[in-house]
């Protein structure tokens, strides 16, 4: 199904980025998988829970490489193990043993200048997930990490749901109250038109677009922007009439 849609996106010329991602069973954020840095019997250990990533990830990166993925991220806002370099530096040797595209690692909101190991990807790149209001003061601050170990930058994610409010706490997706499309497609304008001005970002991967939008329409509050006030400002932007080009 996987190597389907992305034969289906080439068909439309379309490049592929791959990033496979993981949850909790129990819903715990994946950004909160954690354990002691001093290994302890009968306690779960990072050797093995690293052991078990690699098997996913490097299964995955085989088939981005069969199938000319551009691009491959190695991993998805997984904080606390980021701290673990070793480990991360030993999966991304492995990974280019079986895929030859750019590897980037995507981070979350506000960690850029954390990781250590940058230099071993080709790409940096975190989720931006920022309130409307601090874009500005946040690209300033990425741009630092930017400089310092001179790689290509984009957001691996951003979005905003359609509810009053969430503009100023876009990444929290239990936010409640009123519906209102305007919010969303106001923060992807307000956004776009800050990263006009910082020319390093090179890129914006968008959250969301529903697998199933054709059997059914996305959540209305949610993140997904199909059919929504949203999309056509994302549609200006990417086709270069927005303040882009």
């Amino acid at each position: 199904e996987l190597e389907k849609i992305i034969g289906y996106a080439f068909e439309y010329g379309l490049k592929v980025i791959m990033k496979p991602m993981v949850n909790c069973r129990n819903g715990v954020w994946r950004a909160h998988i954690n354990f002691f840095d001093l290994e302890v019997v009968c306690e779960p250990k990072w050797s093995r829970w690293f052991a078990a990533y690699e098997k996913y990830i490097l299964k995955y990166a085989e088939v981005a490489e069969r199938t000319g993925c551009m691009m491959f991220v190695i991993g998805c806002e997984l904080v606390q193990t980021e701290r673990k370099e070793e480990y991360w530096r030993a999966l991304t040797d492995r990974v280019r043993q079986v895929y030859h595209g750019l590897i980037t690692y995507n981070t979350d909101k506000y960690q850029e200048g954390q990781v250590k190991w940058w230099d071993c990807v080709d790409v940096i790149s975190s989720s931006g997930y920022y309130p409307r209001s601090d874009w500005e003061k946040n690209l300033e601050r990425i741009h630092e990490t930017v400089k310092k170990y001179n790689k290509p930058f984009f957001f691996a994610e951003c979005g905003c749901m359609c509810v009053k409010g969430c503009q100023n706490v876009p990444n929290d997706w239990s936010f409640k109250g009123e519906t209102d499309q305007m919010v969303q497609a106001d923060y992807f304008e307000h956004m776009f038109r800050e990263i006009a001005d910082h020319p390093w970002v090179q890129g914006t991967g968008i959250w969301d677009w529903d697998s199933d939008f054709r059997e059914r329409l996305p959540d209305e509050k949610g993140y997904s922007v199909y059919g929504k006030k949203a999309a056509e400002i994302i549609r200006k932007y990417y086709a270069g009439n927005g303040v882009f080009s």
